[in-house]
């Protein structure tokens, strides 16, 4: 069955870094649009990045741009999620999902996927 295991959750000071991993298997993954959103408690999911298939086109939220880096490696069916810069706005659940059609990245009702999410906390 289709699976995605994200990794690498977990308290950080401010200004610390991250990097989360997540894994997929029961899908072709070199075939699906990777993203990554978020849920702070109290708030409403939110995109924060996600790449193409292939790896060439990237898409980030404003708030996350210049300190946040995803890449995928098909070979190894997973997408990461390096995280830098972090501050205490971006405490959340951040969740991994995979999309197989349509050209929008941003919108969680798109994405066919989903992970169990993992934990970010920045203490400030």
């Amino acid at each position: 069955q289709v699976q995605l295991v994200e990794s690498g959750g977990g308290l950080v000071q401010a200004g610390g870094s991250l990097r989360l991993s997540c894994v997929a298997s029961g899908f072709t993954f070199g075939l699906v649009d990777m993203g990554w959103f978020r849920q702070a408690p109290g708030k409403e999911r939110e995109f924060v990045a996600a790449i193409d298939w292939s790896g060439n086109s990237l898409y980030y939220t404003d708030s996350v741009k210049g300190r946040f880096t995803i890449s995928r490696d098909n070979a190894e069916k997973t997408v990461y999620l390096q995280m830098n810069s972090l501050k205490s706005e971006d405490t959340a659940i951040y969740y991994c999902a995979g999309k197989r059609f349509g050209t929008e990245v941003q919108f969680s009702s798109d994405y066919d996927f989903w992970g169990q999410g993992t934990q970010v906390t920045v203490s400030s």
